[in-house]
């Protein structure tokens, strides 16, 4: 790579840290490992990275406070959890705070990895979409800005984590079209598993308290039974 990815390893487990820290160098990327919490964050305070590969069960503060933290920050920062914690409720819970990604301990290195790849891939590719077709996208009442990730509703900003932005502006990008949850991983999320489906059905929820009328009742991102989800057609006006 002619310029390598920067990505903070935060992993308190020496063994598994040194193991991934030499494999993902293996693979091009400049890694720098953290073990404690505190440390982590003054190292993302210090200077900008590509990615995060985070642990939960960390010293000092957890990993789940610093994901919420990442969140806070206006630059996206792509965020994937390993994490001893496998039950569905911490996995949910690492996604719902911004995850882009959770791997239960213990994973196969060369799926980390291929994760990672698919991560970079799916935000270039979002990059490249953006740079293409540029301005505002209005419809529903809705205004949504690929460049500055900004969304309104009715003229008032809607605050969206990143997935839930992400996942929003393919929808609004292709009303009509219905996308089951395992498609929407693979456009959204990056990546195709199952049992994962989960996390688009909580993202989706979320989505249609902060944008619809009556959650209960959308107008906006329906349900197509047995099929998946749709965003329902409208005058849709792109803008420069």
């Amino acid at each position: 790579m002619n310029n390598p990815k920067k990505i903070l390893l935060v992993e308190d487990d020496q063994d598994i840290a040194t193991l991934l820290r030499l494999n993902l160098q293996d693979e091009g990327y400049q890694i720098v490992h953290e073990a404690d919490g505190h440390q982590a964050l003054v190292q993302l305070e210090k200077q900008v990275w590509d990615a995060v590969i985070l642990d939960l069960m960390l010293p000092g503060v957890d990993g789940l406070e610093i994901c919420r933290r990442i969140r806070q920050m206006t630059r996206y920062l792509p965020v994937i959890i390993i994490s001893a914690r496998t039950s569905e409720t911490h996995r949910v819970l690492g996604l719902e705070m911004g995850a882009d990604d959770y791997l239960p301990k213990p994973f196969s290195v060369l799926e980390l990895i291929a994760r990672v790849k698919a991560l970079f891939r799916r935000q270039e590719a979002m990059g490249q979409n953006i740079r293409m077709e540029g301005g505002l996208i209005t419809c529903h009442q809705l205004s949504i800005d690929p460049l500055s990730r900004e969304v309104r509703l009715r003229g008032d900003i809607i605050e969206l984590t990143p997935r839930e932005f992400d996942l929003l502006y393919w929808f609004a990008r292709h009303p009509g079209e219905v996308f089951s949850r395992l498609s929407l991983l693979d456009r959204v999320w990056g990546y195709q598993h199952e049992g994962y489906e989960h996390t688009v059905n909580t993202h989706i929820n979320r989505l249609r308290i902060k944008i619809e009328r009556d959650p209960a009742e959308p107008e906006i991102i329906l349900t197509v039974w047995g099929k998946g989800y749709k965003f329902a057609s409208a005058k849709t006006e792109h803008t420069t």
